[in-house]
């Protein structure tokens, strides 16, 4: 077993933009984002998130609007993202407020200017509930060393493989080089479940704050899934995040409605709030 993380390193400082959020999803967001290079400009009413090394990283690259834009504001703000991303091929919008935007009018502009709507769900647990099904024979453990770094890429590649691309995999190392950031930093680790040495499902925990701790990327094989493995890894890394790392509160987000959702549920999770996001992809996607 490697050696594990632990919270023996002050947490870097975070800038007074990437506290301001009120959103709890977004706040835990803009905290890693910030401790792995990218940058939160205050601009009054929306912030500005900036990944300069990554500029195809949807939601490393996005405007978080404080309050709803007036009514016809819709293609203002989304002209904004091509000013402040001239480089980036997407338009990527969120509100940060707790509730998502159902049937409001300033998101049906949005809409019928060509965004994409989805509704992310926080969820939070201080106590896990041990999966119904775990699987038996992975091993689970925090990834070590340059082959399970590249297996973490590789992973990342296979998760989105209808879209696989050599952009996306400049997308997937440069996230891998982000991550190895965090760990540096001792905010956490990025674990695997491993199959007689390969990486087959992944999951991420780094804390944000002396209480709380943030899943990042949860993924599994497209082969594999079903199998109980991310089940499994959830909770051993969510166990590893209220012992090791010294954590109270656990921090995990899901597409509303998603299999993950009910997956994290099933391990104790909560939803305390849902939030919007915007986006789009009118000049070319290879990936998110």
């Amino acid at each position: 077993m490697p050696d594990i993380a632990t919270p023996d390193l002050p947490l870097p400082d975070l800038s007074a933009a990437a506290r301001s959020a009120r959103s709890l999803g977004y706040r835990t967001d803009l905290a890693l984002l910030e401790r792995a290079g990218s940058t939160v400009e205050d601009r009054g009413t929306h912030l500005v998130v900036r990944t300069l090394d990554n500029p195809d990283f949807y939601w490393g690259n996005f405007l978080l609007l404080r309050e709803l834009p007036l009514p016809g504001g819709a293609r203002e703000v989304m002209a904004a993202c091509w000013t402040e991303f001239p480089t980036s091929d997407h338009r990527a919008i969120a509100f940060d407020l707790t509730e998502p935007l159902t049937d409001h009018p300033v998101l049906l502009e949005f809409l019928e200017a060509g965004m994409t709507a989805s509704t992310t769900v926080t969820l939070t647990t201080s106590s896990l509930t041990p999966p119904a099904r775990p699987h038996q024979e992975a091993e689970l453990r925090p990834l070590a060393g340059e082959d399970d770094w590249e297996q973490q890429v590789a992973l990342t590649i296979a998760a989105d493989a209808q879209t696989a691309s050599a952009a996306l995999e400049t997308y997937a190392r440069k996230r891998v080089a982000a991550e190895r950031a965090r760990v540096d930093q001792g905010l956490g680790q990025r674990w695997g479940a491993f199959l007689d040495g390969r990486l087959v499902s992944t999951a991420a925990l780094f804390r944000v704050d002396a209480e709380l701790a943030r899943y990042q990327s949860v993924v599994t094989h497209p082969e594999l899934q079903r199998q109980g493995l991310a089940t499994t890894l959830v909770h051993r890394v969510g166990a590893y995040g209220l012992s090791e790392l010294g954590v109270s509160t656990l921090v995990i987000l899901a597409e509303e409605g998603a299999p993950a959702e009910g997956l994290y549920r099933g391990l104790g999770f909560e939803p305390v709030e849902r939030v919007t996001e915007l986006l789009a992809l009118p000049r070319r996607g290879d990936h998110a």
